[in-house]
């Protein structure tokens, strides 16, 4: 019955999204040995399930959030739900960036630093309750250790659904 994000926090996590997004034009993933013929079909079906997994991710913290910690619209929960949103579209990022494994090529130095000032921003205006309500340092943390584990979890799923149908 209510939004759980504001024009605030929308314009917040666009201009945190655009840092990573532009410096995607600088990171240094390999091309492919060969022509791509792109299977768009199996690409899309790849891509609903990454994106039902990052929605699934996100709002099981939301409800954890809710249930565990209390949090309310008014009270921290639109916050927490932009901080969630910020580290789960990074551990996205770095998944799809590479067709292997997450770690099998070193990200961009501009990549890097993008995702570590898109780190720091929404850290400390969550955790200062700058312009948004204030969270508690500790489950920052949490949620971003939970999204590292994500991030895990989702570049082995990835990983399987490209063996059981590969994308080119």
């Amino acid at each position: 019955g209510h939004a759980v994000l504001t024009p605030m926090l929308m314009v917040l996590l666009m201009i945190t999204g655009d840092f990573l997004a532009m410096s995607a034009a600088t990171d240094r993933v390999r091309g492919s040995n060969r022509p791509n013929a792109w299977k768009i079909g199996r690409l899309m079906r790849t891509a609903v399930v990454l994106g039902v997994c990052n929605a699934v991710f996100c709002t099981g913290m939301l409800a954890w959030a809710m249930g565990h910690y209390g949090l309310t619209a008014e009270h921290g929960l639109r916050t927490f739900a932009a901080v969630t949103l910020v580290f789960s579209t990074q551990a996205a990022f770095y998944v799809v960036r590479e067709r292997q494994s997450l770690w099998s090529s070193r990200p961009g130095g501009w990549v890097i630093l993008s995702s570590l000032l898109d780190i720091v921003i929404i850290c400390t205006l969550a955790g200062q309750g700058i312009f948004i309500h204030a969270l508690p340092w500790s489950l920052i943390g949490i949620v971003l250790c939970a999204s590292m584990l994500f991030a895990l979890v989702l570049d082995t799923l990835k990983r399987l659904v490209f063996t059981v149908a590969p994308i080119i």
